[in-house]
């Protein structure tokens, strides 16, 4: 039998910039993360949240799997506590944003994992890695449904195969929403373009931003189609591993370097905005670092809509020629993915929320949200804040407000204040959580 939508579980990654009291990027992970283990452990806690990452100028914090998004919070606030009260104790602070704002050449841990990964894309793109940071959400489906080794279980129960077909469809189709919503540093390397500078610099595009990390290799990076079927998602899974031994064969490493580092289909060697994580979940991976209040109302947003989608047992399905989310009978119609990744994903990286065509998606997809948690509990949704009237709240436009328009470049000095006035926001918000924080502990899509 499969669990109840009720039993479903979320969780949270997220990466953060460390650096001194100046505001300057510092190399001392592997020392803040051994205070921040012991601080764990001293208080009851899996030390393992606390993570190193691919730069040794930053750092992983993650939830363990939690049943509602007042839990999620609790958590999340907490490890957060636990990582300031580190920092504070060797002079660290915790930089929140996507992007470091001033030139950075990052120092790449050297590990086989990382080798491979700097072999395949060309070890000077490979550094766009340690100069970006993002939050990741997992959605959990049922246990079982997910095989590390197959994709998709071949004897899964029909109901959970349908559950995780249908997630991953929605998670493709707020690809868009979650690129918008949560563009958080509009600098990097001491520029400003106007364009979403993690989604640009990590994801990167053929044509938009061919500079990016995974512009050659969008198999493994980019945002994949929706599935039609769970044959047909398990066929692209296939698809991109086999992408992935290819971008090897070309950078003449041998295969088996990958598979004794742990390489598998659902391990190291998938980095796209959503994909099948091996622990069983559908992971959102398309979301700019942030302060926690943003975070927080994104995990609710996304949350309520994926709630939707299970207790409605609605089919998540691309209509050409749709430009929003529509409920339909028992389908979800959602935009066809060439105009997703297509003019959709353009707007959203380039004008933000201030396009008319990106506002108008996501006025759709927060009615859709909105919808579910107003009619089952009558309590604020945990997401209001992403909106202010009529106009959508950014980080980035936050950010921009104090800057003479248009602006391009940032000086090294006022780099750094942008540096510590964020490190600030982020420290004030996770000792006082305010708005966001409030809301998405009250609103809890699982439940509390």
């Amino acid at each position: 039998m499969l669990a109840t939508v009720a039993d479903r579980c979320v969780g949270l990654e997220q990466e953060f910039f460390l650096v001194d009291e100046d505001g300057i990027l510092s190399n001392r992970a592997d020392e803040f993360l051994v205070l921040c283990r012991e601080a764990a452990r001293e208080s009851g806690r899996d030390p393992e949240s606390f993570s190193p990452e691919c730069a040794r100028s930053m750092v992983e914090i993650n939830t363990p799997p939690v049943h509602s998004l007042a839990e999620l919070t609790r958590e999340y606030v907490t490890s957060l506590g636990l990582a300031l009260n580190a920092g504070r104790e060797i002079g660290l602070r915790l930089y929140p944003l996507a992007t470091y704002p001033l030139p950075v050449q990052p120092e790449i841990r050297d590990e086989p994992h990382y080798y491979l990964q700097a072999r395949a894309v060309g070890r000077e793109r490979f550094r766009h890695a340690g100069r970006c940071a993002g939050a990741h959400l997992h959605l959990e489906v049922a246990e079982g449904t997910v095989d590390p080794q197959a994709g998709v279980s071949y004897d899964s129960e029909e109901a959970g195969r349908e559950e995780l077909l249908n997630l991953y469809n929605l998670a493709t189709a707020l690809d868009a929403a979650l690129i918008a919503l949560t563009r958080s540093c509009p600098f990097h390397e001491g520029l400003a373009d106007g364009m979403a500078a993690r989604t640009a610099l990590y994801r990167g595009d053929p044509s938009l931003a061919p500079h990016g990390l995974y512009a050659r290799l969008q198999e493994v990076g980019g945002l994949l189609p929706y599935a039609g079927s769970v044959e047909e998602l398990i066929g692209q899974q296939f698809a991109r591993y086999h992408a992935w031994l290819e971008a090897l064969d070309r950078a003449r490493v041998e295969r088996r370097l990958f598979f004794e580092t742990g390489g598998t289909l659902l391990r190291a060697s998938s980095w796209n905005p959503v994909r099948l994580n091996q622990h069983g979940t559908v992971e959102l991976r398309g979301i700019d670092s942030n302060y926690p209040e943003k975070v927080l109302e994104i995990c609710a947003l996304v949350s309520a809509a994926a709630d939707r989608v299970r207790q409605e047992r609605l089919a998540v399905t691309p209509r050409e020629s749709l430009h929003a989310f529509e409920v339909s009978g028992d389908r979800l119609l959602v935009p066809d993915f060439g105009y997703l990744n297509g003019e959709l994903f353009r707007a959203a990286v380039t004008e933000g929320v201030e396009s008319p065509e990106v506002v108008a998606y996501l006025d759709s997809v927060l009615r859709f949200a909105g919808g579910n948690v107003l009619s089952a509990s009558g309590e604020e949704t945990g997401f209001e804040g992403l909106r202010d009237g009529r106009f959508y709240r950014t980080t980035e436009a936050g950010i921009l407000r104090g800057f003479p328009s248009p602006v391009s470049r940032i000086s090294p000095e006022r780099g750094l204040e942008l540096v510590r006035e964020a490190c600030s926001e982020f420290e004030k918000q996770v000792t006082s959580p305010r708005r966001g924080a409030a809301k998405a502990t009250r609103a809890g899509a699982n439940g509390d």
